[in-house]
């Protein structure tokens, strides 16, 4: 295993940490470990697709912090609107992705629109105990790969977790910031997507207005969200789910919930359309929605513990 430390004040291998990706083996068989120290790291980091089995692992969660500020609507160096894949903090394309103890910022601002704090869009993605910061379009997850999001903190407005892939969030935290009208999920799962986005034991909080924000809308017609045995704030829409001014979609999006607490729950207001299952043991759930016959087990997914001398 390689490894390599990141440090904005010279101490380490490396400043940035886009340098210590690039510095990773393309290819590898084996994992790379970064470590970075505490700091606020003021770049945009692209993973590229040959560099497999990078960890980034922060030294804190609060005060590891990767940050910028672009925006889908920002004009660019050529005189055009640099687009929403471009605005991102963190775009990882590679595969086998592990991330722990950091932050992913977009710090663009409630009023920009469009702004990803990070992106993945590799097969076998684990984050444990990140924060990502941002408003609209917070976190990007395109294609059709598996990623596994556990003790994180999710943040936005509009449409804060969306995508194609197929992910499932344990003991996430998501929270709806100052605005009316919120969407917690907008997904475009495809048709031969057994599943979508799980939500496992998440709690759903907001400082938005009450009854504002959705559980999700189908950004594509068969998108796949499922809640289950999450605690949900006031700030939840009684009726739960939108269909994006298509009703169409209502055929074809598959949006479940089961064993919903808190205020936010109001399973006898939720839309007709949406499913009621029978009763869904959740670690089933997740086991199918992360199995690809490659006996990928997100769980085994570690890096050696590691803290800074000296700081």
């Amino acid at each position: 295993m390689k490894t390599i430390v990141v440090d904005g004040r010279g101490e380490g291998d490396f400043r940035t940490v886009q340098e210590a990706v690039l510095a990773a083996p393309a290819n590898a068989r084996e994992r790379t470990v970064i470590y970075i120290r505490k700091g606020l790291y003021e770049e945009k980091v692209v993973v590229p697709a040959d560099r497999r089995g990078i960890s980034l692992i922060g030294e804190s969660r609060e005060r590891t912090v990767i940050v910028q500020s672009d925006y889908a609507n920002k004009i660019g160096p050529d005189g055009h609107k640099i687009g929403n894949d471009n605005s991102a903090t963190v775009f990882v394309h590679a595969d086998d992705f592990h991330a722990e103890r950091l932050t992913f910022s977009n710090q663009a601002g409630l009023y920009k629109g469009q702004a990803l704090a990070l992106a993945v869009g590799g097969d076998r993605a684990v984050f444990r105990d990140v924060c990502i910061r941002g408003n609209q379009d917070t976190l990007y997850t395109p294609g059709t790969g598996r990623q596994y999001y556990a003790d994180c903190f999710i943040e936005g407005t509009v449409d804060f977790i969306f995508g194609s892939a197929t992910a499932v969030f344990e003991r996430c935290e998501l929270h709806s910031i100052r605005r009316h009208n919120g969407y917690v999920t907008a997904a475009s799962t495809t048709e031969s997507q057994a599943y979508g986005y799980v939500f496992l034991n998440c709690r759903l909080t907001g400082a938005a207005p009450e009854h504002t924000v959705c559980l999700g809308r189908p950004w594509k017609p068969y998108a796949k969200v499922a809640f289950i045995d999450s605690w949900m704030d006031r700030h939840i829409h009684p009726e739960g789910w939108n269909n994006w001014r298509d009703p169409e979609r209502e055929k074809t999006a598959t949006f479940v919930e089961w064993g919903s607490t808190g205020p936010g729950a109001n399973p006898e207001s939720r839309v007709a359309w949406a499913k009621r299952p029978e009763p869904i043991d959740g670690a089933a759930w997740k086991a199918a929605a992360l199995s690809g016959g490659d006996g990928w087990n997100p769980e085994a997914v570690t890096a050696p513990e590691w803290k800074a001398e000296g700081r």
